[in-house]
């Protein structure tokens, strides 16, 4: 699933042939309201988000919902206002609500119990039986795999449609989560993190049934914006950066759009 940060981003990957979509927090905060991903963006704001990208596709997609915005008594509210968006899921990460990127130092978890009972809420609190509550632990770097894999067996006994074991660093880790955990993972491939680069193959080869994507093509995008700024800057001129464009006709096509 490669991550999108709106509309159009999906829209693209809907038409080069993927099933499924992913709408990263990370993406949202730093694309849309430029912050960092630091739990700053509100139940609204990824809410509207997710339903502005989900209307523009008939694929489904899976929203992150950072730690849930808020306690378990706030749970069912946010799954309701999710499956009121469209979108097919969610994950919640059992980081406190002062949360970093899953691939920096410093961060800080909540109990087992207290993620539980998150999930707990999150999983009756759902209206529809398809839609995916996804547990992330960010365990491995805070506390180690085995605790990793103690939360992950405690979020799977409270009711997580299925896991996803944030920063592992190896595939050994990959399959020893494999290995003990019986229900759905999903992998996150991002880039310049703890997680090696391992290919979508290798990861159905370990048993893996999601892999992620989160922000590449939001860091693609932003690295050749910053090189036509460059080319423009220098010769005043974007008739070299042509070439590199989706053309008026080719954006009018995907968005089926007849002037």
């Amino acid at each position: 699933m490669p991550g999108v940060f709106n509309a159009y981003a999906a829209m693209l990957v809907e038409a080069a042939g993927f099933a499924a979509y992913y709408v990263s927090g990370a993406g949202l905060a730093n694309a849309v309201f430029g912050r960092p991903d630091v739990g700053l963006t509100t139940l609204k704001e990824a809410t509207e988000h997710a339903a502005r990208i989900d209307q523009a596709v008939a694929i489904p997609g899976i929203s992150d919902a950072d730690t849930g915005f808020g306690g378990p008594k706030g749970m069912a509210k946010a799954v309701r206002a999710f499956e009121s968006t469209g979108i097919a899921g969610i994950h919640l990460e059992d980081q406190w609500t002062d949360k970093r990127c899953g691939h920096l130092e410093g961060k800080k978890l909540v109990t087992i119990d207290a993620m539980a009972a998150k999930i707990e809420t999150a999983a009756k609190g759902k209206s529809e039986p398809d839609f995916l509550v996804i547990a992330r632990t960010d365990a491995r770097a805070v506390e180690g795999l085995e605790s990793a894999i103690e939360r992950a067996k405690a979020y799977v006994a409270a009711g997580a449609d299925a896991i996803f074991a944030e920063a592992l660093q190896s595939e050994e880790e990959f399959r020893a989560f494999r290995k003990a955990i019986d229900i759905p993972l999903l992998a996150n491939m991002t880039e310049f993190g703890k997680t090696p680069s391992f290919t979508v193959d290798e990861f159905r080869a370990w048993g893996y049934n999601m892999v992620i994507f989160p922000m590449t093509l939001f860091r693609i995008s932003a690295k050749t914006i910053q090189e036509a700024l460059a080319e423009l800057k220098t010769r005043g001129t974007q008739q070299g950066l042509l070439p590199r464009m989706q053309t008026r006709a080719e954006l009018y096509q995907l968005l089926k759009y007849t002037p």
